[in-house]
């Protein structure tokens, strides 16, 4: 077999543990399916389902999830896109290609490569990520954002009904956060007689966006920070200009933040050109921003 003949091996599970018995997680998931409907994918499994859609595109033959051929063929490489828990399935001999989807900061496992010699790269979405992994991983850290299904994400001559799509996912105090940022925006573009639609991170599908992106003329997208920010790409596919809240400043996972991590500068939009649209930091300078934007 030549080298462009050459089968990927890739690997990607969700972590689904026992909670209160053994083997409950069977049930569990059954009912979950039943009270919620089907789940729709998180961000770690799109970059996996996305993966998969460009290599059938391309042409290139992998296989998925096939434990038994990987053990008996140790020379093999080994593609993780993660959960991080994938890592425990069995005793790795393989060389292993690590991400993205991986764990949040290098300080939850520090004996990374003590416990996993055959990791040969650690794969994380963006810049700024990249920034904050290298002094802990050094050269072992490279970047490889997701891949855009553009073919999807089109541009389209439909009619706007609205002058914007708000993309609210403020993930950390938001109470506070919607009072000095949402509802001051909302303020402004009710003042503005500009009309508006609003989608909350997580209660939507991929339909359901492209259709309100079609809608609408532009987007205004509000996030603290993002370590690839599909769903801004998404958006940036369709040609629709967007109006970005990207504060910069401190990572504030509240799981890190401030108490174990004070790491700067992160971004909301780390995939940006100026072409994009605007950017603003705060409330203030959204109304200028906005004027500008228009």
């Amino acid at each position: 077999m030549s080298s462009t003949d050459k089968i990927l091996n890739i690997f990607y599970q969700e972590p689904d543990p026992d909670r209160w018995l053994m083997l409950d997680r069977y049930p569990r998931k059954i009912i979950r399916r039943i009270l919620r409907g089907k789940t729709q994918p998180g961000g770690v499994m799109m970059i996996a389902l996305q993966l998969l859609k460009g290599l059938d595109k391309i042409g290139i033959k992998y296989r998925f999830n096939d434990f038994r051929f990987i053990k008996q063929n140790p020379q093999e490489i080994a593609c993780l896109i993660g959960k991080p828990q994938i890592l425990n399935h069995h005793h790795w001999k393989n060389p292993i290609l690590f991400g993205a989807g991986i764990f949040s900061h290098p300080i939850d496992q520090p004996d990374l490569f003590n416990k996993y010699p055959t990791i040969q790269k650690i794969l994380v979405p963006g810049n700024w990520m990249y920034n904050m992994f290298y002094p802990y991983f050094g050269n072992k850290t490279s970047i490889w954002p997701a891949g855009i299904d553009t073919d999807y994400w089109t541009p389209t001559k439909q009619n706007n009904t609205f002058d914007f799509l708000i993309y609210n996912k403020i993930m950390w105090d938001k109470s506070n956060r919607n009072q000095i940022l949402l509802n001051p925006i909302l303020d402004t573009l009710q003042a503005g007689n500009y009309n508006y639609q609003v989608i909350n991170y997580g209660s939507y599908n991929h339909e359901i966006l492209l259709q309100k992106v079609r809608e609408s003329k532009a987007v205004i997208y509000l996030c603290e920070h993002e370590t690839q920010g599909m769903a801004c790409q998404q958006m940036m596919a369709t040609n629709t200009p967007v109006l970005a809240w990207d504060k910069g400043v401190f990572w504030e996972d509240p799981a890190y933040y401030p108490h174990k991590i004070q790491y700067e500068p992160v971004s909301s939009v780390p995939y940006w050109d100026n072409r994009c649209g605007l950017k603003f930091k705060n409330i203030t300078e959204f109304t200028v921003r906005l004027n500008l934007f228009l």
